[in-house]
């Protein structure tokens, strides 16, 4: 009988973790899904209303931006373990030192970034290859955003704080408002509605600013109004904690620099493609598209495990660990399950909302097909690591996660497209091949290393 109620109890916690995981899940879902909207919405606008040209000069301007906001997105994650931590321990004074720590490096960063940047725009652009008749574009659209980055940062590391208590749903309300507010200002700014000066494709750069720095002045006043745990209010330090801003670092910048080598990555896998003509990039795009959604369970999910996982490491429940591991795979095999089938079933349907030709169709349902099962892979490769980088541990997964991509996928993607019969099909193949050995390495390591080490509170 002891056996049975101690299996049922084990049950019936594991129900528990899910449950929760599953209601922090959904609204940091529906908030990768939302920016997405965001961005195609602008994409559309620009690109029908201005032109090839003008929305060339914004992507050629994405890359680099996306490099940037990579560094505030790796310091958010630190600082939201550390949150997450001290949170699980009660420790509401250790919490509001993080947030001003992490306030203050983040945004003196910002203004550095935001200096350098603007001096130096014209020739990293030109060392980027930007095509010289929109370059002059891109340059002032890149200052814009440029001089706005201190304030970008700033919102975006406030909403890793809420994650890092376990709200998902806050960040995700004021999500809603900022693409609603983008989306309004878009054609105002671009095309002078209501007496505001006609901006042109510099109208897009600053219905970002506004729209994000206006939603973070309304979060932080909501904050308040609703005395939320998290409010900026006198009880946060601005001075910096040597130890904590060590943390910090130690933490985050492995997982940014993860970030710009995947990005980097894809540069040198796009090279690759574009050796097989303008079809083959075309079936990239669109399947790139369709993985982006497929991907996004999965990288929630490693952000909720995390999450539960320091909250668990913070309160000293050491045993909850299995149950968050547990759940974390287990939703991200069903979910992501259910997401692989639809797609693979509807797979013409909704390739064809991108693409027109037959023949550009058949290359991306065949990357479709070599591809998409092993996100499932990927998923749980993400839960693992998450696991690990909830207590600290973030050099040897970041450096199995950059071997993966750049001594499998990459030279695997090469080897297979340029010197087999495959040719193009080798390149697809660079993927599962990657999330496969990425997987073994973190396992092997969480089981044979991580699993033997003695788990303590960062902060306390």
């Amino acid at each position: 009988m002891k056996n049975q109620d101690v299996k049922s109890e084990v049950v019936e916690s594991e129900k528990s973790v899910s449950k929760l995981m599953l209601v922090f899940l959904i609204p940091l879902m529906l908030s990768n899904a939302m920016q997405s909207v965001g961005q195609l919405a602008g994409s559309i606008i620009v690109g029908r209303a201005l032109g090839v040209d003008a929305l060339a000069a914004i992507s050629a301007f994405f890359p680099l931006f996306f490099l940037l906001v990579s560094f505030s997105i790796g310091i958010g994650s630190g600082s939201s373990i550390l949150i997450g931590q001290a949170y699980g321990a009660q420790n509401e004074k250790r919490v509001k030192e993080i947030i001003g720590t992490t306030l203050t490096f983040t945004f003196l960063v910002g203004i550095v970034l935001a200096v350098l940047g603007s001096i130096f725009a014209p020739d990293i652009l030109r060392i980027m290859g930007t095509p010289a008749n929109i370059i002059d574009v891109t340059v002032h659209y890149a200052r814009i955003l440029f001089v706005a980055i201190p304030v970008l940062f700033l919102y975006f590391v406030y909403t890793t704080f809420m994650r890092g208590t376990g709200d998902s749903k806050t960040p995700f309300y004021f999500l809603v408002v900022s693409t609603v507010l983008n989306i309004i200002f878009l054609p105002i700014l671009i095309f002078g509605w209501i007496g505001v000066p006609k901006l042109g494709v510099y109208g897009a750069a600053y219905a970002t600013v506004f729209s994000t720095v206006l939603t973070f002045i309304i979060m932080i006043i909501y904050l308040r109004k609703k005395n939320h745990p998290l409010k900026f209010d006198s009880s946060i330090s601005l001075k910096m904690d040597g130890t904590l801003l060590k943390l910090l670092m130690r933490l985050g910048i492995p997982a940014s620099i993860n970030m710009i080598l995947v990005s980097l990555s894809e540069i040198a896998v796009i090279t690759f493609v574009n050796g097989f003509g303008s079809d083959a990039t075309a079936a990239y795009g669109a399947v790139n598209q369709v993985a982006s959604y497929v991907q996004m369970p999965a990288i929630s999910l490693g952000i909720a495990v995390s999450i539960f996982a320091a909250q668990s490491i913070g309160a000293n429940k050491f045993e909850r660990l299995k149950e968050v591991i547990r759940s974390g795979i287990m939703l991200n095999y069903v979910i992501g399950s259910v997401l692989i089938l639809l797609i693979y079933l509807f797979s013409n349907q909704i390739l064809a909302l991108f693409l027109t030709s037959q023949h550009t169709l058949r290359i991306a349902e065949e990357l479709l097909v070599i591809t998409l099962w092993s996100y499932l892979i990927f998923g749980h490769a993400q839960i693992i690591t998450a696991t690990m980088r909830a207590s600290g541990t973030v050099l040897w997964p970041t450096v199995f996660s950059i071997m993966a991509i750049w001594c499998v996928e990459v030279p695997v993607a090469y080897v297979l497209s340029q010197f087999t019969s495959l040719e193009i099909k080798g390149i697809w193949i660079g993927y599962p091949a990657a999330f496969v050995v990425s997987l073994i390495l973190q396992y092997s390591y969480y089981q044979f290393v991580w699993k033997k080490k003695k788990i303590e509170r960062l902060v306390g």
